[in-house]
């Protein structure tokens, strides 16, 4: 591949980590089925996080509205995950950038078995 074509395809592959807003253009790309295999890889990766992160926002945004008791602590806990999402998701963009592999261990294979079929 052509050094321009490589860069092109990595600023490609890093719209699919942008946390939240990567998740549409990831989503794209598994429906219609197209892109290289890194590709697919990448956007079943980056849904898989969305989709975990929008789950725990939502439980633990659930149970401190709930909780009379706990409510303070779950507010707290939901920002260190939403945190970490954010974290692990300009983490990967800086390996994608430095050209190593774009896998979480454990989390890539989760992401392979839930959308492997897509």
């Amino acid at each position: 591949m052509p050094i321009q074509d490589t860069a092109s395809f990595r600023r490609l592959l890093l719209i699919h980590l942008i946390p939240i807003i990567g998740f549409f253009p990831s989503l794209w790309t598994l429906y219609h089925r197209q892109g290289s295999r890194e590709q697919l890889v990448v956007s079943r990766l980056s849904i898989t996080l969305a989709l975990t992160w929008l789950l725990g926002y939502l439980l633990l945004a659930a149970g401190a509205e709930t909780s009379n008791f706990f409510t303070l602590r779950l507010l707290i806990l939901n920002s260190f995950f939403t945190s970490s999402y954010f974290l692990v998701s300009i983490w990967l963009m800086f390996r994608l950038i430095k050209g190593k592999s774009n896998r979480l261990a454990g989390f890539s294979n989760f992401a392979e078995r839930v959308l492997g079929k897509y």
